[in-house]
């Protein structure tokens, strides 16, 4: 049976030994019949799923069978093969108890408007999050003639191009050759984009040809379309079309864009993306150009416990792929197409936690949060094996709590704890001396990196007049401290401070506060 990895097929008998060669054993006058095409069981099996779609997608595969062009055919049969969990999705809004409400971010004339407007949605409604309000597949609507370009393009650039001539066909498969960076509506951009970068290489010499060369072209994507704040609150991203009638976006629309860019043009890019910083609220993505041997680094403004690159084909050992399909998993964990680069950013820690909290009701998985936006968010996974979960590649002077996730909701697996910048685990579960100490508190939030527009958000500081809540990690939740009214630019709490996590939140606020330790009376926040 063929696979993906194959790089030939037979016809009449004959071995055409196509992929990288380019050549052929029949003349071009044979009057051999071809075999009718049997498509790989990977293959067949996305077919199934296509429904009326089903004609378009046979007939990329054997126009290239047809032309006896292995390498496109193998390249059909990856995008194929891998395309069923591939969709433009529409995110809406919902309110704490789901319904949807109507909200459109471009109704407004920026995100201060935006946030306000949202903000009075919320005292009506509760808590409002996302929610998928549409989803088009791309194994339902992707036609012939719109495969059969991508493709014809992509191994043009990838044959072609000095740079891309080294590349895998692995690599090439994953991070040239697809036709879209996230879940956006599909568009044309190859053409486009290799005409405007066209003469991106002229007069660049040297070793450092691929660097100087794809930062020109990073530089002028930025001026196609800048980074807007207002976006943070248009959650579909945007399609090529869109955002060169818009030009601005939020990162993940940029880091499509630079993408689009750089496969038109035979660089392999990706998108790396944190989904939710560990020193700070929000997430963040962003491309990169990737080596010969599939590594690449941009290098990172914020603390990050998890990197993962988006890939297009299915990850075998991903968690939406081993779950199984009765067993829910939290949403940002729940895909096929990612892998863990956290080791090409930084020197990760294996940790091994004991979960002493039993959970409310069996479950194979546990995961680790980071505290991001006011409240704990899982940012990777784990088998529990024996009472204990084992977490890969975390990174480090991070605080972590452990958690189950049981029927949908977080239910903490084990006291929090802080993995230091030597690998030294900290367990913050309180300690035997309960001494109560007068701690004065001055800061909510240091001044933090933002990855998106590269200033610095200032440091938050108690404010005089206003009402504070201070909370403490305690019997696995947030219990209240002390409610007051700060009388000065510091709040003194009289406390038993030792080993235990703290959280102080200006009331009515946004909840964009940073977790901290009290020691020696300093606040270290995390």
């Amino acid at each position: 049976m063929k696979t993906q990895k194959e790089t030939c097929f037979i016809v009449a008998g004959l071995v055409l030994l196509m992929a990288f060669s380019g050549c052929s054993l029949l003349s071009p006058t044979s009057e051999t019949i071809l075999p009718s095409y049997a498509p790989p069981q990977d293959v067949e099996a996305a077919l199934e799923q296509a429904g009326d779609n089903r004609d378009q997608l046979e007939a990329v595969l054997t126009h290239y069978h047809d032309r006896r062009d292995s390498v496109k055919l193998k390249a059909a049969e990856f995008l194929i093969a891998n395309m069923p969990d591939h969709s433009f999705v529409q995110i809406g809004w919902v309110g704490a108890n789901g319904e949807e409400l109507d909200f459109d971010a471009l109704d407004y004339a920026n995100y201060e408007e935006a946030l306000t407007a949202m903000e009075q949605l919320e005292k009506q409604h509760g808590e409002i999050n996302y929610k998928k309000t549409q989803q088009v597949k791309d194994i339902e609507v992707a036609t012939t003639n719109y495969l059969i370009e991508n493709i014809d393009l992509a191994v043009e650039v990838w044959q072609t191009k000095p740079w891309a001539k080294d590349l895998p066909f692995e690599y090439f498969c994953d991070y040239i050759l697809p036709y879209r960076g996230s879940n956006e509506p599909l568009s044309d951009w190859r053409k486009p984009l290799m005409t405007r970068y066209l003469d991106a290489a002229d007069g660049v010499k040297g070793d450092d040809t691929v660097k100087t060369i794809t930062g020109k072209m990073q530089k002028d994507v930025h001026k196609v379309v800048r980074f807007s704040s207002l976006y943070y609150m248009h959650p579909t991203d945007q399609s090529f079309d869109e955002m060169c009638v818009s030009r601005t976006g939020r990162c993940e629309d940029i880091t499509n864009m630079m993408t689009y860019a750089m496969r038109a043009n035979g660089f392999a890019s990706a998108s790396d993306y944190t989904p939710a910083w560990a020193d700070r609220d929000n997430n963040h993505a962003w491309q990169v150009v990737l080596d010969a041997d599939g590594k690449a680094n941009a290098g990172l403004t914020n603390r990050a416990a998890k990197i993962y690159r988006k890939t297009f084909s299915t990850q075998k050992d991903s968690l939406g792929n081993i779950k199984g399909e009765d067993v829910k998993v939290p949403r940002w964990l729940s895909g096929r197409h990612y892998i863990d680069v956290t080791d090409e950013y930084m020197t990760p820690s294996d940790v091994t936690i004991a979960l002493t909290n039993e959970p409310n009701e069996p479950t194979p998985f546990a995961y680790l949060c980071v505290f991001n936006g006011g409240r704990w968010t899982p940012i990777h996974w784990a088998k529990i094996q024996n009472g204990q979960a084992t977490f890969t590649k975390m990174g480090r002077d991070i605080a972590y709590l452990p958690v189950y996730y049981v029927q949908e909701q977080l239910q903490p697996a084990a006291a929090p704890f802080i993995l230091h910048k030597d690998g030294r685990v900290q367990t913050l579960n309180g300690g035997t001396d309960e001494t109560t100490d007068k701690f004065e508190i001055t800061t909510t939030k240091p001044v933090t990196a933002d990855a998106d527009t590269l200033v610095d958000f200032p440091r938050m500081v108690v404010k005089p007049g206003k009402a504070y809540e201070l909370f403490v990690w305690d019997d696995n939740k947030w219990t209240t401290v002390a409610k007051t009214t700060a009388k000065s630019p510091s709040l003194v709490a009289e406390v038993a401070a030792g080993n235990r996590l703290f959280w102080c939140v200006e009331q009515g606020g946004r909840k964009l506060e940073r977790i901290f330790l009290l020691e020696d009376n300093q606040q270290i926040m995390y």
